[in-house]
């Protein structure tokens, strides 16, 4: 990539990253929170925002975007119209009509579960994974496994905003991630 390219892509991001509002205290007290319904609401931030996207996963075989319940719902349907791909909602536990896939992922306290109906994604579909946010990583993972599960190849994870500082990339070795906006703190 051209130092004009790289120095056009860190000022997109840096305007990106101008449009999400920061929430002190919320949704408790000492957490920052990265609301990006401000982001959302600027036409050309959000187009924007979905282009890079499109651009980066352009070169790559995608059948499937997994979007991962709630705000995978948001960028996955545009990107797998730009892509040309399906859109599969990764939803929480009882959701879903018809049969479903399920695997359970440990929490700091407890566990939690994600589902998509089992005929949602066939064995050597090429699937890419969307949400709005990488923290700890362990929605990501739960994603990839249950996609690898039904025999899908994961061909990345891609979000929105990355708290690098949580390192939820660790546990996604061997996929593709790629954040949009990075916060290091």
């Amino acid at each position: 990539m051209n130092v004009c390219a790289v120095s056009f892509m860190d000022r997109t991001m840096e305007n990106l990253k101008n449009l999400i509002r920061q929430v002190p205290d919320w949704p408790k007290k000492g957490i920052l929170f990265y609301d990006i319904t401000t982001l959302l609401k600027d036409k050309e931030g959000f187009r924007r925002l979905i282009d890079v996207f499109a651009d980066h996963y352009a070169s790559h075989r995608v059948d499937q975007i997994l979007g991962i319940e709630a705000r995978g719902f948001i960028f996955g349907p545009a990107l797998a119209y730009r892509l040309g791909a399906g859109f599969v909602p990764v939803r929480k536990p009882n959701k879903l009509p018809a049969k479903t896939a399920r695997v359970t992922y440990d929490l700091e306290y407890g566990t939690d579960s994600l589902e998509v109906h089992s005929d949602a994604i066939g064995p050597g579909d090429h699937v890419l994974i969307v949400d709005d946010l990488l923290a700890t990583g362990g929605t990501a993972s739960a994603c990839v496994r249950l996609a690898r599960e039904l025999g899908a190849v994961v061909e990345g994870v891609g979000v929105v905003v990355e708290l690098e500082f949580l390192s939820g990339r660790s546990k996604l070795n061997g996929i593709d991630v790629f954040s949009l906006l990075k916060y290091p703190k």
